[in-house]
């Protein structure tokens, strides 16, 4: 397992970050898993004795379900994790139960605290935006825990650019502690986040973590263009992130050569695809069997050559779109010898 450091902080985090969706099945959350403590306790062993020592989890998962399991399954070896949850969704009927006011905020990272057995998140995370909080209101409180303990890092997850970027701008000029990582959904099929976003955390030193790195199941190999594919297939019964199908599917069919050249899966190539590009902080990985699990821990041992990697990025290419395309006409001007700079 190789590790990394997390946006511009000294933490080391593995390149495979566990997710824990499937934890429990709750309410809208049974659709994408219901595993119980027993089967829990066993991916969680197997995640770290791989070397895996990043976890990612929500309160608002299988309506805070997921964290009591996951804290009990980590029990004694809490301390060789980089534990990671996030506040923002509903908790409760009351008006008040939800987004990222200092009072939400306030009671969310207490409960989490308890569900999960700790005295400490090491990375706090906000789920979403919230327009009717204001971002100096959040970030405050959030810089609190900070300097309380409760919490050691901050991050965000489902930002625009422009959202993101006020929030560091608010921080710096505030002197409150930054957001150090984005986690975000991108995927081979799904590149949307390199137009704003991904330039956004190479210049500002943010670590990137990947969220539905198979697009909810659809780039695992294990889906025909026709829609049919296993029965308790997550796309099954939540058909999300969004996907171009036939765009997805062409893309498929292409790391199907690459993968049947290896002897190894279609989702080991998608995985291995993220995981060579340089903005790619933790890729997070969810599972609902051993089996799955132990396909996806092996991503890593999958290296694309540069002409495999040329071939996908060319047959995943974003469509040109302004200013981007201005940026690189006008860019020739200033780097003459490649017409990509700008």
């Amino acid at each position: 397992m190789r590790y990394k450091t997390l946006g511009r902080t000294g933490l080391l985090v593995s390149e495979l970050c566990f997710g824990t969706m499937t934890f429990g099945g709750k309410g809208f959350w049974t659709a994408i898993g219901r595993l119980p403590q027993k089967a829990a306790d066993g991916l969680i062993g197997r995640v770290l004795d791989a070397g895996i020592n990043f976890i990612d989890t929500a309160d608002v998962y299988s309506e805070g379900e997921a964290e009591k399991i996951l804290g009990k399954a980590l029990a004694k070896r809490r301390r060789d994790v980089v534990l990671a949850t996030k506040v923002f969704g509903r908790m409760g009927p009351g008006p008040n139960e939800t987004g990222l006011s200092r009072a939400h905020i306030m009671q969310a990272v207490d409960d989490s605290l308890r569900r999960l057995g700790t005295d400490y998140i090491d990375l706090y995370q906000i789920h979403g935006y919230d327009a009717v909080t204001p971002f100096e209101e959040t970030l405050r409180a959030l810089d609190d825990l900070v300097h309380s303990g409760k919490v050691r890092y901050i991050g965000a997850s489902n930002l625009a650019a422009w959202q993101l970027m006020k929030s560091l701008w608010i921080s710096d000029t505030h002197d409150l502690h930054r957001f150090e990582s984005l986690q975000a959904y991108y995927t081979i099929a799904g590149r949307d986040l390199e137009r704003e976003i991904v330039p956004l955390l190479q210049d500002q030193g943010l670590g990137l973590m990947v969220w539905s790195p198979l697009a909810g199941g659809l780039l695992s190999g294990k889906f025909a263009r026709d829609g049919k594919g296993p029965d308790n297939a997550r796309r099954a019964e939540f058909d999300f992130p969004p996907v171009n199908r036939e765009r997805a599917f062409d893309l498929v069919d292409l790391m199907r050569e690459m993968a049947d050249a290896r002897d190894v899966s279609v989702a080991r190539v998608a995985l291995s695809w993220l995981l060579h590009q340089p903005v790619v902080t933790s890729v997070i990985i969810g599972a609902k069997t051993p089996e799955q699990l132990a396909d996806n821990l092996r991503a890593p041992d999958v290296q694309l050559t540069e002409d495999e990697l040329a071939r996908l990025k060319e047959a995943s290419e974003l469509p040109a779109e302004y200013p981007g395309w201005m940026f690189r006409t006008q860019g020739r001007h200033r780097f003459p010898e490649s017409s990509e700079e700008g």
